[in-house]
């Protein structure tokens, strides 16, 4: 008899796993001060009260075919990109901003960049020149940098 109750008791467990789920209705109550009310049975006094149920047909997984993106997969990848750029003109700013530093630090002349003359005096080396020269193309070139990734922006 135990047996009998204890297969009865699985015949039914395995039937009641087996029913298919239905979708709960929601119910959007709008009460009459204006607040929103979400639940499974509609707001007693409620102005206005909407009715949804959920798509359940999505059940399971869902593959996704190399070549489709999802949406979210997308905005990713576009959040992405942003951070890059965003990155990229945070670099080229400091960039400028440290060839400016540079440019300004390095307009006294380093040992050796000074020689003597013949009447007592000193005068620049060609060295110094040259460093001159160079600290200047240095913030030409990161300010044409930053440009062009501005214009990139637009």
């Amino acid at each position: 008899m135990s047996a009998r109750i204890l297969l009865f008791g699985c015949f039914i467990a395995i039937a009641l796993f087996f029913q298919p789920v239905s979708a709960q209705t929601l119910y959007k109550s709008i009460m009459p001060d204006g607040r929103v009310v979400y639940g499974d049975r509609a707001e007693p006094g409620a102005v206005k009260v909407e009715t949804s149920k959920p798509d359940t047909k999505k059940t399971g997984v869902q593959v996704i075919r190399p070549g489709t993106e999802s949406q979210v997969q997308k905005m990713e990848a576009g959040r992405k990109k942003e951070d890059a750029k965003v990155d990229q003109r945070r670099q080229a700013e400091e960039a400028v901003r440290n060839a400016e530093a540079a440019l300004a630090n390095g307009k006294e002349p380093l040992p050796g960049e000074r020689i003597g003359t013949a009447g007592g005096a000193s005068r620049l080396t060609d060295s110094y020149w040259e460093r001159q020269k160079k600290l200047k193309e240095d913030l030409v070139n990161a300010r044409d940098n930053l440009n062009r990734l501005r214009i990139e922006d637009r």
